[in-house]
């Protein structure tokens, strides 16, 4: 009897020893879940944006609203991949003012077509109930929307809801906004390497223009540039000095505008232009059917037709501002795609103006390489030429 009681006795203390390593061992294994559960989801950062505000978001964000669904050219280059998949909804304006890119990727990602789309913030078309019911991490606005955010108070409804706004800017300021915009992204999106990959690659790109300038101290030319060719009739519509204005700087020419100009964008009169004979006129411009149908627009962009280009390019040689001028004179008009002024693509652009303004300087220098080799490396489908017309003289 004695023997039996033992034996019961040391059984139920093994048993109990047993059942308290076990609770234990579950208490450690939740703790445990718990801290890998804190580490793995979403952590909130503070970033500054464009406008110098700081604004608290949780990263990596999954769920993206563009206020400008341009700002695809960058999420591309980082989303290489899949670049809609983030994205809940956009502004049109990629849709209607680059139909070509647009195509290239509902091409390849078809439901970019189901992305719900909105108008401008400026013209009253963004529909702010609509951006919370689809419950966006960020949105992304340029910060030439300010004013109207605003003036709607847009900022502080969002706010309340846990909707954060960050200001991004590739077109007031793109040579001092640029780089950082794109580490913005890189950081919001849980790419920060990538970004670090694509601005080390656009600064080596502007390097091979502005080294060359600096080291040979060229004769500058005189430029203007027209601004939205065809987008509207209106002459003459130009940039200060910045975004092309800059480039043109860059490039080793001189923005006859540059001091006419005090901000991004405005416009001189004809006759400015007539007593300043500029030695080249470079149109931006761009596939504008959805704006100006049948317009005197010059369809540069992804896959445009070199001739139909330069056959639409000379209708700017007979602009009464231009008539007598010496790039009339000597053949040298020339249209780029309008929208190298709003992407991270501009080193493009600085290199083919170089090549306009400096052919020999730049024999061996290769723009379209250039872009192809940023195809191959940071976008989701091959380079297309067109994005580039000049006029012989047969073209006049």
């Amino acid at each position: 009897m004695t023997f039996t009681f033992q034996h019961r006795w040391a059984g139920m203390l093994v048993s109990f020893i047993l059942i308290c390593f076990l609770a234990t061992l579950f208490i450690v294994l939740n703790q445990s879940k718990g801290i890998a559960a804190a580490v793995a989801s979403p952590g909130t950062i503070t970033v500054t944006d464009l406008l110098g505000r700081q604004v608290q978001v949780r990263t990596p964000v999954q769920r993206v609203l563009l206020g400008e669904g341009r700002l695809l050219y960058i999420v591309a280059a980082l989303d290489t991949e899949n670049p809609i998949k983030r994205i809940i909804g956009w502004r049109k304006d990629l849709i209607q003012a680059d139909p070509d890119t647009y195509a290239l990727y509902r091409q390849k990602f078809p439901k970019i077509a189901d992305i719900p789309t909105f108008g401008g913030f400026e013209d009253g078309a963004f529909d702010i109930e609509q951006a919370i019911i689809q419950k966006p991490d960020v949105i992304f606005l340029n910060i030439e929307a300010q004013r109207a955010i605003d003036e709607a108070r847009y900022i502080e409804k969002l706010s309340a809801l846990g909707i954060p706004v960050v200001y991004v800017d590739f077109r007031h300021a793109p040579m001092e906004n640029t780089e950082p915009t794109l580490r913005l992204f890189g950081k919001l999106f849980g790419k920060e390497a990538r970004a670090e990959q694509l601005i080390a690659f656009r600064t080596q790109q502007i390097r091979r223009v502005t080294d060359v300038i600096a080291a040979h101290q060229p004769s500058r030319p005189k430029v203007f540039i027209e601004r939205i060719g065809g987008y509207t009739t209106d002459c003459c519509l130009s940039f200060g000095d910045e975004n092309f204005g800059k480039f043109v700087e860059l490039a080793g020419g001189r923005n006859i505008a540059k001091d006419s100009i005090p901000g991004t964008f405005g416009q001189l009169n004809p006759e400015q232009i007539i007593a300043t004979n500029p030695d080249h006129v470079v149109v931006t411009s761009a596939n504008w059917e959805a704006y100006v149908p049948n317009g005197n627009w010059v369809g540069v962009g992804p896959g445009a037709n070199p001739g139909e280009a330069a056959r639409k390019l000379a209708f700017y040689t007979k602009r009464p501002a231009y008539t007598n001028i010496t790039a009339n004179k000597n053949h040298a008009f020339h249209a780029i795609w309008h929208q190298f002024y709003n992407n991270p693509y501009q080193f493009v652009a600085i290199q083919q103006l170089a090549k306009w303004f400096h052919p020999a300087l730049f024999a061996d220098l290769d723009p379209e390489a250039s872009f192809r080799e940023l195809h191959e490396r940071f976008l989701p489908f091959d380079y297309q030429p067109g994005y580039f017309a000049t006029l012989s003289r047969s073209d006049q």
